[in-house]
């Protein structure tokens, strides 16, 4: 389907690929993975054309056609959303165009080119485009209504749907998408999962999303040290094959015969979960192609991230009475009641992300509630990582200098405890030494995270506590979640995150809130909850 032959790219001294040769081939999903700065992107831009390699080339197969999700998002603000989405399949749009213009000027000389143009359209199914593309803006979420609405007319975030929707129309040969996710709700995000996991042909696609990874890939395409590797799987069972082999390879006394059976039983047992889940039979292709000889240990540094508690709280964590919030007289939530346990994870949620940013700032003394009242229990002391962060950055204090303002021992203010405590968040060396000013958003949730875990706190408040950082940090820190003793409340796009560290969902909404003991999942798919949600949004 698609071969890159000897591709390099370089800028300025900065090598980052070097001489890769590599195939995708038609079928297959491969979701590309890299540390931050490993070119994933970079390497999308150059597969799609809009950036030359320094040297080698690209070749897709002939009468193959490529289809890539716009970044931007402008670009096509003179045009209709319906129109939008048809201009995704840029023969048929072409031929269409042609073929209207014709026939404002109908006459003899032109007909015989309108009669090749119509047979051009009818093999391409271009009488049903404009209700294939309707129902495609459909299923994201963009009713009808919006279907001839100007995109410059458009939000934001609406404006991300309709050029998914482009990207996706007309069933092309090689799809190309990085960060399909971004701005997309829960159900949204389902729905593209299931769209992709039964997609006859070849997609290519750099995300953060855990969840997504593992519902569409058949292989992963691992950036490393200037080079493209493709591994059968999903991301799971990469990271968990490439920790097994990692564990192996410092087992020296283990003979070769003991660990190539605990890999076949590790393949066992990841195959047999997959064939449970909902997807099986799009995952039944990717299961049959996973080996033991593909599997190899990682070269990725995870950071160490972990949450441990000055003391335990007792049983009374949080009491929140009537809290009613709004902004500029929109209502956020109303009439929030909610009785906080020990051990209790919640996953806060709601359409509106400024609710449950509000709900945090409110507990945390930032801002002031229209109404009700909240106490946290005596035992209790809280730690919190607001999804903005930049006011705790607005100044030239290095790395070491940054974090011992928060130090609360002599012990934890020493340069070789904070360098130590600095190098386990993978600032080594010269990083250390970097000023706050300069940090890169992913840089400076790490730190965050850093002050974080010096509060040694037993109840940790997280608002999308996985922005800005790369597919290490956020397993690390998933990982450090599911095993911290004390109480959570969190807000997350990441749907494997909230899956696999919430007990319990509490959704705000301007009408009050939704409470339920349950997983992130369950909480989805329960029907009686999501005609419940829809009349708590529309009342």
């Amino acid at each position: 389907m698609l071969t890159v032959n000897n591709l390099s790219v370089q800028f300025g001294k900065r090598i980052l690929f070097d001489e890769v040769n590599t195939t995708f081939t038609h079928g297959n999903i491969y979701g590309v993975i890299g540390a931050n700065g490993a070119g994933k992107s970079t390497f999308l831009k150059v597969i799609s054309g809009d950036i030359d390699p320094t040297s080698g080339h690209i070749h897709l197969e002939p009468g193959k056609r490529m289809s890539v999700l716009n970044q931007n998002h402008n670009m096509f603000d003179e045009h209709t959303v319906l129109e939008t989405v048809l201009m995704g399949n840029k023969v048929l749009y072409a031929v269409k165009k042609e073929m209207d213009e014709l026939y404002l000027d109908y006459n003899d000389a032109n007909a015989d080119r309108i009669g090749e143009l119509q047979v051009q359209f009818e093999e391409m199914n271009g009488w049903n485009a404009d209700s294939d593309a309707a129902a495609m803006l459909s299923n994201l979420g963009i009713t009808e209504a919006d279907h001839y609405t100007l995109m410059s007319d458009m939000e934001g975030k609406m404006k991300v749907r309709v050029l998914l929707a482009q990207a996706l129309f007309g069933n092309p040969d090689l799809l190309i998408m990085d960060e399909p996710t971004n701005d997309l709700d829960f159900e949204t995000i389902a729905w593209l999962e299931n769209f992709l996991a039964n997609y006859e042909n070849t997609v290519i696609v750099v995300s953060h999303d855990r969840h997504f990874l593992d519902a569409v890939c058949t292989h992963i395409s691992d950036i490393d040290f200037g080079k493209i590797n493709h591994y059968s799987g999903n991301y799971t069972f990469w990271y968990e094959s490439s920790q097994l082999a990692a564990k192996q390879r410092a087992q020296q006394n283990k003979k070769a015969e003991e660990k190539k059976q605990e890999l076949e039983e590790f393949i066992r047992r990841f195959s047999a979960n997959v064939a449970k889940s909902k997807q099986a039979t799009s995952r039944k292709k990717m299961i049959s192609k996973l080996n033991i000889a593909e599997i190899k240990p990682s070269s990725r540094r995870y950071p160490a991230i972990i949450f441990d508690q000055d003391r335990e709280a007792g049983d009374q964590i949080l009491n929140v009475e009537n809290l009613s919030a709004s902004v500029d007289g929109e209502v956020l939530f109303k009439d929030v009641d909610l009785n906080m346990a020990k051990g209790d994870k919640i996953v806060l949620f709601s359409k509106d992300s400024r609710a449950t940013t509000a709900f945090y700032e409110i507990l945390n003394g930032e801002q002031k509630a229209d109404s009700g009242t909240y106490d946290w229990g005596i035992t209790t002391n809280q730690a919190y990582l607001p999804a903005e962060n930049h006011k705790y950055f607005e100044n030239d204090l290095t790395l070491v200098d940054w974090l011992r303002q928060y130090a609360k021992t002599e012990e934890e203010r020493d340069e070789v405890f904070i360098r130590g405590f600095l190098g386990k968040m993978i600032f080594s060396g010269e990083e250390a030494l970097k000023t706050s000013r300069v940090l890169s958003g992913g840089e400076k949730v790490r730190c965050m995270l850093s002050r974080m875990m010096m509060e040694r706190a037993n109840v940790l408040m997280l608002d999308e506590p996985t922005n800005h950082l790369d597919l290490e940090s956020i397993t690390a820190f998933n990982n450090s979640l599911k095993n911290f003793k004390g109480s959570v409340i969190f807000t997350t796009h990441d749907h494997e995150f909230a899956q696999t560290v919430g007990n319990r969902i509490v959704e705000l909404t301007p009408n009050g809130v939704i409470d339920r003991y349950m997983t992130f999942d369950e909480y989805l798919d329960d029907e009686k909850i999501q005609e419940q949600r829809k009349k708590m949004y529309n009342l």
